[in-house]
């Protein structure tokens, strides 16, 4: 990990690496609900309507976090551009929050 890159960056790569990292607003919304997904986070840049579409589905189900991160800054992890992110491991998820902020 380069020195300028963000821990978050470093994180979500790990938990690529690990198989632990879905993506995608469909992949991430329907795993979310049937309890499969830790965590969710959300592009910085994500659209309003995604964000307040998601918030609302994860209410009370996970806890969704808006990340400082853009779409940009994840393509990176992904082969496809994606502002919706999951997580399902809770070690993981756990690693990820602390580098929130």
């Amino acid at each position: 990990m380069a020195n300028d890159q963000h821990p978050l960056l470093g994180a979500l790569g790990l938990c690529r690496k690990a198989g632990k990292l879905l993506y995608g607003y469909d992949r991430v919304q329907e795993n979310a609900l049937r309890g499969k997904v830790a965590l969710v986070l959300l592009a910085a840049n994500a659209s309003e309507r995604t964000v307040n579409h998601m918030r609302s589905a994860c209410e009370g189900v996970v806890a969704c976090e808006q990340m400082p991160l853009t779409t940009a800054d994840l393509a990176m992890l992904t082969p496809k551009p994606a502002a919706v992110f999951g997580i399902t491991d809770e070690h993981l998820a756990q690693l990820c929050v602390k580098h929130l902020t």
